[in-house]
């Protein structure tokens, strides 16, 4: 329980609170707006209502996968499928799970002489530069 309480926490409880009071007072404003003859506010009048239960569900899981925390992960028991790995020093020892799936051979065709096209062989270089050098934009390309 002490895991809700921390200051990330209480400003999501915080949120979830203020949202929802929020979504449910713009509900009955669209009510009253619907009441008056403005046939457009019925459907606002149901949309709202909708927001704020998908707050309080959003919030609801965020409180049951924290309060379950990485010892439910852990515990859960490992199918026929998983190859379970061991990784670590003796201090610290996490298991890790994988599924095991077969190795596909592909065979390639023998390349074919065909003629080279120019546009393509100079996208291509783009593209090898743009590999290269990650975090360049595509001003930077010096081609």
């Amino acid at each position: 329980m002490k895991r809700l309480w921390t200051p990330a926490w209480i400003a999501r409880h915080v949120a979830m609170v203020v949202l929802v009071g929020g979504f449910l007072a713009l509900g009955w404003w669209q009510i009253s707006r619907a009441a008056s003859g403005n046939t457009l506010s019925w459907a606002y009048a149901v949309e709202w209502p909708i927001f704020a239960a998908f707050v309080v569900f959003v919030w609801w899981r965020e409180v049951r996968h924290t309060l379950r925390g990485p010892a439910a992960a852990a515990a859960e028991p490992a199918t026929a499928d998983d190859a379970v790995v061991t990784a670590g020093d003796a201090a610290s020892t996490r298991t890790i799970g994988a599924v095991r799936r077969p190795v596909r051979v592909v065979r390639v065709p023998a390349a074919v002489d065909e003629p080279v096209d120019a546009d393509l062989a100079e996208y291509n270089r783009y593209l090898t530069w743009l590999n290269a050098n990650p975090g360049a934009k595509p001003g930077d390309y010096p081609g």
